[in-house]
């Protein structure tokens, strides 16, 4: 089988493409044919070398593709059906702890950077049904991430608030589950052309934060003065601040990228005098993902695709990446 992998990582120049032999399902395993992956910052994290591997570790989290064969005891699958994998293979459900959070396809283990992969029957969910295989490739990290932040930790209701920052993939899914759920949304980007296409995905207010530094009073003022209720947070220590300011007293801010850095100061002084839940996500269970599919169906909801490369091209994909010319995902097709 053909696969993308990293032979010296630490760089897009090291991504290399060979042929490995073609694996097979054990008992409890699935062995799908894959079909798409999609990126995401995490993914970019470690074929640039910000997150170490192993020599010769195949990239990439999210992927999707049709069932090929399954192991003696698989019940949740069958030959043909379209699956779509998990970021967080061991947890199915429950809280996180770090059992859980272990063996991460891409990082920790072998990810979907191939033509087959063998995982275990409880790695995987169906995807949504009427998607094909590039579309379910981009809910395992990104849509998976930014339901968790709304509807599971910041419990969103009809008439709330949500501000969302950018025209990335987890952005993007979260204006869409906030609509979907009769929220309010404020969407930043830096970009006028971008804020237009965040506008005609629904959402109802728009700040361009290069031309308003103090967007957070900005989005402030949008509410009445009152705050909104969830903010999902990408940037981290670069615009955090700027998350307190427009949160509402007793809002929700769910922090789930380091855009800007790992570390920084904080308002702490804000922070607690508003009596603002500041919670860190990472991802979300296999139930969590199940959960998500059934709302994506029941609402009709369709990932933005950005742009397309084939695997060959895995190392322009992340350029492109790089370069933040994307609106929502790009998708790998393998």
């Amino acid at each position: 089988m053909k696969v993308a992998c990293l032979k010296k990582p630490g760089g897009l120049e090291n991504i290399v493409i060979e042929e490995r032999k073609d694996p097979a399902p054990g008992p409890g395993e699935v062995l799908m044919r894959c079909r798409a992956s999609s990126l995401n910052f995490h993914d970019f994290a470690v074929v640039s070398g910000m997150i170490s591997c192993d020599d010769g570790r195949i990239p990439m989290s999210d992927g999707a593709g049709e069932v090929a064969a399954v192991g003696d005891g698989v019940r949740r699958f069958m030959p043909g059906d379209l699956a779509v994998s998990t970021f967080f293979p061991n947890w199915t459900g429950g809280e996180p702890e770090l059992a859980r959070l272990l063996g991460v396809p891409g990082d920790h283990a072998d990810g979907f950077a191939a033509e087959y992969v063998v995982m275990p029957e409880t790695a995987l969910t169906r995807a949504p049904a009427g998607y094909d295989a590039g579309e379910a490739a981009t809910l395992p990290c990104a849509a998976l991430t930014a339901w968790r932040a709304l509807m599971v930790e910041a419990k969103v209701k009809p008439g709330d608030w949500v501000l969302t920052q950018g025209t990335g993939g987890v952005s993007i899914f979260a204006l869409q589950f906030a609509k979907a759920a009769g929220c309010r949304v404020i969407a930043t980007s830096s970009s006028d052309e971008k804020l237009e296409r965040l506008k005609s995905l629904g959402a109802d207010h728009l700040i361009n934060y290069k031309e308003t530094p103090e967007w957070g009073k900005a989005a402030k003022e949008f509410t009445g003065g009152r705050g909104v209720d969830e903010v999902v947070e990408i940037g981290g220590p670069g615009t955090l601040a700027q998350s307190i300011t427009a949160a509402r007293i007793g809002g929700h801010i769910s922090l789930i990228g380091v855009l800007t850095g790992i570390s920084g100061e904080v308002p702490t002084a804000q922070l607690f005098s508003a009596n603002i839940t500041l919670k860190g996500i990472t991802v979300g269970s296999r139930d969590e993902q199940e959960d998500m599919i059934a709302a994506i169906e029941a609402n009709g909801i369709k990932p933005v695709i950005s742009d397309r490369f084939p695997l060959d091209d895995l190392a322009g994909a992340f350029a492109h990446q790089a370069a933040q010319k994307h609106f929502g995902k790009i998708v790998v097709d393998i």
